[in-house]
């Protein structure tokens, strides 16, 4: 088995748990206990890649709870377990997925390969006055986790057509192997709601999380 990581936030009982990708797809089938309807689904996919992350999440899931889940998804794309009241999220890259659980908060997380070029993200997501805090030493570092943490906060809220640059204001911050993040998100009655965030690198990739 792959358990690359697995982290237990004191504060809120959350888990967060990494899988890394290293098993073929037959082998992930064996190890995580798919429901067949939903093994149904992923048989459709034609992406391999695709596929075996749909399988390794599953896997991550049998490392991670006692129980056999039913995985599911609103109708905006948010998913949910069926018979549980666990809080879920989920992000994959290539070599990895990641989950957060949590029994009571509302969660949200996301995380990317640092070896993608996230130059496009400058002008997408970011305002003027985090395009100006920038690093050019680290810069695309600093896009990676700027991005992975709007695209968190966007998660936890499951909101609709939300602008990453006007809607989600990240402080100014210095890329380091982990560190904290606050964020402010704008509603669009102007109300504000502040995040805590918090950010690890690992294996060229970034993974960021908020947590309530």
């Amino acid at each position: 088995m792959a358990l690359y990581f697995k982290k237990e936030i004191e504060e809120s009982r959350s888990i967060i748990g990494v899988w890394q990708i290293t098993e073929t797809e037959e082998e992930l089938r064996e190890i995580g206990n798919v429901p067949s309807d939903e093994m149904e689904e992923i048989s459709f996919i034609k992406s391999e890649s695709v596929r075996k992350q749909k399988l390794a999440v599953r896997a991550l899931f049998s490392a991670l709870l006692d129980e056999k889940v039913y995985l599911s998804h609103h109708d905006n794309g948010k998913p949910y377990l069926e018979n549980s009241v666990t809080n879920v999220s989920i992000t994959h890259t290539e070599k990895y997925v990641a989950v957060i659980l949590d029994d009571n908060e509302d969660i949200g997380i996301d995380m990317e390969s640092l070896a993608r070029d996230f130059s496009a993200v400058e002008q997408k997501a970011l305002s003027d006055e985090e395009i100006e805090n920038l690093d050019e030493e680290k810069k695309n570092e600093q896009l990676a986790i700027y991005w992975c943490a709007k695209e968190a906060i966007f998660k936890r809220l499951s909101a609709y057509n939300v602008d990453f640059a006007e809607q989600i204001e990240v402080e100014r911050f210095r890329p380091r192997g982990e560190g904290e993040l606050v964020a402010t998100f704008i509603h669009k009655d102007g109300d504000e709601e502040e995040f805590d965030l918090q950010y690890m690198t690992f294996d060229n990739h970034v993974l960021v999380w908020v947590i309530g």
